[in-house]
């Protein structure tokens, strides 16, 4: 008679032809995993981060397009964003909700204004190739002339009754 296989040359070290599969495997399952879960846990912080600043420096390029240029406007008539207090506005502005941030750049044309963030993350758990991430974000906003005057003070709908 023919001894089976298992029994014979393919047999491996460790495999596991005894007892529970958990109970076998509960070395190796932790070795696994846990390089998995801290790999998740990077991703997320830094796509979190990532929203995050973009966020903030959308909030700040608004901020600073609202900043207006009162020379033109009184001159010329034509409005467009205080290139000179620009800067300043936007640093102010994108500390308040992203202290770590820098300002890269400002760049003002007329009545649109684009901001450049630079900012370095540490990762929680380092276990992306590297141990800091540079994040950049960048946002544009535009001055537009809006109403003088409330919405509620438009007429109101006629019902025909």
């Amino acid at each position: 008679p023919v001894a089976p296989a298992r029994w014979g040359i393919a047999r491996r070290w460790g495999r596991c032809d005894r007892g529970p599969w958990a109970a076998c495997n509960a070395g190796r399952l932790p070795s696994t995993l846990l390089p998995l879960a801290a790999y998740a846990v990077d991703v997320a912080f830094v796509s979190t981060r990532a929203a995050d600043i973009q966020a903030a420096t959308a909030q700040a390029a608004e901020v600073t397009a609202q900043h207006l240029d009162a020379g033109a406007l009184r001159s010329r008539s034509v409005l467009i964003v205080d290139a000179l207090a620009a800067r300043g506005v936007a640093s102010q502005a994108l500390s308040v909700s992203e202290p770590e941030a820098t300002v890269e750049s400002v760049v003002v044309v007329g009545p649109m204004v684009t901001i450049s963030v630079r900012e370095v993350i540490t990762l929680p758990f380092n276990f992306l190739p590297a141990q800091a991430i540079v994040m950049h974000a960048r946002a544009t906003a535009r001055l537009v002339g809006g109403y003088d005057r409330p919405s509620s003070l438009l007429p109101l709908p006629i019902s025909n009754f």
